[in-house]
């Protein structure tokens, strides 16, 4: 395995296929004090210090320390090939990296145009190598991922190979894409978790297992969480993929278990699609005070229309007609006429001078409303319940389009008035607070004080760690979701934000963490669905092939199950799975798994 990248999703990239699966890595990244991103709280430690513990554990392999293989997948593969440092993924760099003989390569760099050419390169070194990309870009993933794969199949047939297939495939995955839904899914309180593939969809929520220890209440409870431990002694990690023995002593404790199993043809989303569109509502162009003042000026002329047609007896029609001829003054004046034609003839001129301003001031309005759609929104007034989301970069744009997705109201919070969300808040009219989160007054602005949710995922963590603090200081029961790097850091962090507020919900989340398994799936030729995070760990939904798997083959889904490593969930092309039905081959699978575990399934 080759894992190319200037960040830590490529460092923490070749630690899970190293320290989980137990592959060969070589690691392609640029020399020290070339990154592409500036280093924030622990990024430069956790990043050597990860690599190190790696490098650690080949050695120790090599070495026969303990006598304990390094991974579930043993063998004579226990050292990493090496260790690399370019400035950019160059032909003869990816040469030496030996991409001519891997099984696969990832390339995680943070620009999109730096992936694509180096995947070209590559594709073109070994047509029947596995491809993994990030790239931030959905569209121009969807086209790059055809041309790449459509090169390797005319590369095979012009060399009489196979052709293509699970070992010559390009994967085009986002960390935005996969951590977004966990991170909005945990800013929202009874979100679901949502995974869906091929028709099927999965459902993951949390919530309080029975006290008779009668069962979870869903199909599969998926995990134990460790906040509710009824005894409230030390640090408990939260229990992955529990047998039923231990989800009956866990009577009290909260977990996050399958709701449903069903086919999603037909079936709504398990969060309100709320459609965002760019048209403006019609009671936006104009205030309440002018869009009043103009309905009493039109009962006005109808009050006057039917005194005309009470006073001189004509067709009602025609004397709302001729009543706006008098309003507009260009009908003849009624001279030798009625006095009761006469008086309504000059309420009518008086008010049609009442009309010149409300109309003037009506196209002043709907001009500015115009003028200012493409400026940023301003939070209201009452605004009330919602999530302060800080940082509209890569992480911060997916987030929100989320949250607006399932219509949570969002204010954002942005330092750099040239960011790239900036163009996605003012599409979805979400109001939008520039300024620097860690000055007085900004997150007042954001109306934090009523705000249900602080969701921090800016890229340093010193400006998410400050601002969750001084938000707790205004908000103490505030809930507060924040992005951080370091494991270490972010465990440390969550566990005094915890102690210090234990009535409110703390939760830290790492991106890499987060997306390092789907990348890591992908480069073994696994499709991953998703993955949920479970407070610091995360377990992922991957599909799997039944065939040669003696795990799954022959054994009925309700006994596909490992306790802490795998389950089956359901089978992909069958509305209802029972949990008698036996697999067999051409059966394809939906598991939830531990990392450890789906390398078990390998």
């Amino acid at each position: 395995m080759v894992v190319c990248g200037d960040d830590g999703l490529a460092h923490r990239l070749a630690a899970e296929l190293r320290g989980v699966y137990g592959e060969q890595v070589t690691l392609v990244v640029p020399p020290n004090g070339r990154t592409a991103r500036p280093p924030v709280v622990g990024r430069a430690r956790a990043a050597s210090a990860l690599f190190d513990r790696v490098v650690s554990a080949a050695v120790g392999g090599r070495a026969g320390a303990a006598g304990q293989p390094a991974g579930p997948n043993p063998g004579p593969r226990t050292e990493l090939d090496g260790v690399l440092e370019a400035t950019e993924p160059a032909e003869e760099v990816l040469a030496e990296a030996g991409v001519a003989r891997a099984a696969a390569l990832a390339l995680v760099y943070d620009d999109d145009e730096t992936n694509i050419r180096a995947a070209l390169t590559a594709r073109r070194l070994n047509p029947r190598l596995r491809l993994v990309l990030r790239l931030y870009n959905r569209r121009l993933g969807q086209h790059i991922e055809e041309l790449l794969d459509q090169a390797a199949a005319l590369a095979a047939g012009e060399e009489g190979g196979p052709g293509t297939g699970a070992e010559t495939s390009t994967t085009v995955l986002s960390d935005a894409d996969t951590a977004a839904p966990a991170l909005a899914a945990t800013a929202v309180a009874g979100t679901s978790k949502v995974v869906q593939t091929e028709g099927l969809l999965l459902r993951a929520v949390e919530r309080p297992l029975p006290a008779d220890g009668s069962g979870s209440g869903g199909q599969y409870t998926l995990a134990l969480l460790s906040g509710g431990d009824p005894d409230g002694g030390g640090e408990q990690q939260p229990r992955l993929l529990p047998d039923d023995e231990e989800v009956r002593q866990a009577a009290g404790r909260h977990a996050v278990v399958l709701e449903h199993v069903s086919s999603a043809a037909g079936t709504p989303s398990a969060a309100p699609s709320g459609r965002m569109t760019g048209v403006m509502p019609l009671a936006s162009l104009f205030s309440r005070r002018l869009r009043w003042s103009l309905a009493g000026l039109a009962g006005c002329v109808v009050g006057l229309a039917v005194a005309l047609w009470l006073v001189t007896g004509i067709h009602p029609l025609r004397a709302f007609y001729v009543t706006l001829l008098d309003l507009f003054a260009i009908d003849d004046p009624a001279l030798g006429a009625p006095l009761g034609r006469q008086l309504l003839q000059l309420l009518s001129a008086l008010l049609g001078l009442l009309l010149l301003p409300l109309l003037l001031a009506a196209a002043l309005e709907a001009f500015g409303t115009f003028r200012t759609a493409s400026a940023l929104r301003r939070p209201p007034r009452g605004l009330n319940g919602h999530v302060v989301l800080l940082g509209l970069g890569k992480i911060g744009t997916r987030v929100l389009t989320r949250l607006r997705e399932l219509n949570i109201p969002v204010v954002c919070v942005e330092s750099d008035p040239e960011a790239r969300g900036l163009a996605t808040a003012r599409r979805l009219r979400v109001p939008v607070v520039l300024g620097d989160v860690t000055q007085e007054g900004v997150l007042e602005a954001a109306q934090i004080h009523r705000a249900r949710t602080l969701l921090a995922v800016t890229s340093a963590d010193t400006t998410n760690l400050e601002a969750v603090l001084y938000a707790r200081t205004v908000r103490p029961d505030l809930r507060v979701v924040l992005r951080l790097y370091d494991d270490d850091f972010a465990t440390a962090v969550y566990r005094t934000l915890r102690a210090a507020y234990p009535r409110a919900l703390t939760r830290s989340r790492s991106v890499t963490h987060l997306a390092a398994p789907a990348f890591a799936g992908a480069m073994l030729g696994r499709q991953v669905l998703g993955a949920v995070a479970v407070e610091r760990r995360v377990l992922l939904f991957a599909a799997v092939d039944v065939d040669g798997h003696p795990q799954l083959e022959g054994r009925a889904v309700g006994e596909a199950f490992r306790a802490g490593a795998w389950r089956v969930l359901a089978v992909l092309g069958r509305a209802d799975t029972p949990s008698g039905h036996v697999l067999e081959k051409g059966d394809r699978v939906v598991v939830a798994a531990t990392r450890r575990g789906l390398a078990e399934l390998r």
